[in-house]
């Protein structure tokens, strides 16, 4: 079967195509591309989902015997942690069998690099001419001689102290410690259950915690494993009797991006985080580029030119952001202050270039602890700082049999009009965005791990961006 590399490793259905035989299949070509750069060591990680434990002893397995020294970890592990034990034991790359936010039916091979971050386009594609490679080989197409003779052994890896670490390098302590309000976790019954906990307990915090969904389980209790409104009704619904600055930090499956409800039980989405913590990093007297993902808000856009930062656009995928990042660790002209997407996965200067939940959603904590502001109050701010409302919706729709992507985005790209606004101009960057009149955008775009395809709004006011909406998912569904 052919194998396809998304926007983030390979995802495929367990069982159906995301087997032992194929996840062997694609470590094999990932030790044989370490090889060629002259790798001897690499990280293997798991989440909570089915067999998590037994993709990543079969991966570790291929690439130990392909020569690479392994570091396994032992139970399920975030991927941020995976991609800070990439950097910090000095690794050519790692491994996290995940599927992130995809339904529970789907397990993942995400592919890292050697910097702690996503793999770069350039990573994902000599991986793949390898695994071409193997596969004309074992076609009996050419000739290949077996890498997998050696011995079978990894080494346990334990990275969290010295994450925590790294944590107290990044985040004002004194600060954290006199925060006297409360904050919760809900981890979905992934891979950052009891991460964020074991944090505030390491670094004597003095904010009062609790956990929401921190029993790991493969079945996500019943949702898909991201943290979008849909999926967190019983959060919203325990944080109803919360008030002030009280806010719960949701991660998704495997804890690399970052949700919240906070307090009276509301959704305090992706790009509301976004803009907070730009502004929380540009008042610690950081600064650099900002790097966002073509689906985000118009709110970056305006904070960026109000605070005098840079902006850089890219597709959809966090690896784009990654390159940015290295970019700038090469050329201090291109230095990134923080990059975001969409989807919650969100990096910072002087952390490792790589999403991360938990970091995020600690920073966030330190941005209420020092301001004296809930999350909504501070975001007020940012709103009237920027003249611009926020509004913003999301539908994913499954795709029938006989829609085509290509004839669905030529009829969108055709469009001069849409619910009553008027489209000024089209951004094929990722899928087709219409920017329309009065500071709004619809953005269609096809999932690279799904048959789905999402479509995007923001208006300036919440009936315009349901009316926007509800006309863009009309043109999906007929």
């Amino acid at each position: 079967m052919p194998i396809k590399f998304g926007t983030d490793g390979w995802r495929d259905i367990i069982a159906q195509d995301f087997t032992y035989a194929n996840v062997a299949r694609v470590a094999a070509a990932h030790a044989a591309y370490l090889l060629s750069q002259g790798g001897s060591e690499v990280v293997v990680g798991h989440d909570t989902r089915f067999q998590g434990e037994g993709f990543a002893a079969v991966a570790a397995d291929t690439l130990a015997r392909a020569g690479l020294k392994v570091h396994l970890a032992r139970g399920f592990i975030p991927t941020p942690a995976v991609s800070f034990a990439v950097r910090a034991l000095g690794a050519a790359g790692g491994v996290m069998i995940t599927a992130s936010h995809n339904p529970p039916a789907y397990s993942g091979y995400k592919l890292k690099g050697p910097y702690g971050g996503s793999a770069t386009p350039g990573i994902v594609a000599q991986v793949e001419a390898a695994l071409a490679e193997q596969t004309l080989a074992a076609q009996g197409a050419g000739a290949s001689a077996s890498i997998l003779e050696h011995p079978a052994e990894t080494v346990p890896l334990d990275i969290r102290a010295s994450y925590y670490a790294a944590l107290d390098t990044l985040l004002d302590l004194n600060s954290l410690r006199a925060y006297r309000g409360r904050v919760f976790h809900d981890a979905m019954g992934g891979a950052g259950a009891g991460w964020i906990e074991g944090y505030l307990t390491h670094a004597g915090l003095g904010a009062e915690y609790g956990a929401i969904r921190g029993e790991p389980t493969p079945m996500f209790y019943g949702v898909n494993p991201e943290p979008v409104s849909q999926n967190l009704e019983l959060t919203m619904q325990l944080m109803q009797a919360e008030t002030g600055q009280s806010f719960a930090i949701v991660t998704d499956g495997d804890a690399d991006r970052v949700g919240v409800v906070t307090a009276g039980g509301h959704v305090f989405n992706s790009h509301q985080i976004f803009a907070v913590l730009l502004r929380h990093l540009h008042g610690k007297g950081l600064r650099g580029r900002v790097v966002k993902t073509v689906s985000g808000s118009g709110i970056i856009d305006r904070l960026c030119a109000v605070l005098g930062l840079e902006l850089l656009e890219t597709p959809v995928g966090f690896k784009y952001i990654t390159d940015a990042f290295l970019e700038g660790e090469t050329d201090p002209a291109l230095l990134v202050l923080m990059g975001g997407e969409e989807s919650g996965g969100l990096a910072s200067r002087g952390h490792i270039p790589e999403r991360d939940g938990i970091f995020n959603g600690l920073l966030l904590l330190e941005a209420v602890a020092v301001s004296g502001k809930s999350l909504p109050e501070l975001f007020a701010e940012i709103e009237a700082l920027t003249h611009f409302r926020h509004f913003y919706g999301r539908n994913d729709l499954q795709l029938t049999a006989g829609q085509q992507p290509d004839t669905l985005s030529a009829q969108v790209g055709t469009l001069r009009e849409l619910a009553g606004h008027q489209v000024l101009s089209v951004n094929r960057k990722d899928g087709v965005k219409l920017l329309l009149s009065g500071d709004a955008f619809a953005m269609f775009r096809f999932s690279g791990t799904e048959p789905v395809v999402r479509v995007y709004v923001e208006a300036q006011s919440a009936g315009e961006q349901e009316k926007i909406l509800a006309a863009a998912t009309a043109i999906v569904t007929g």
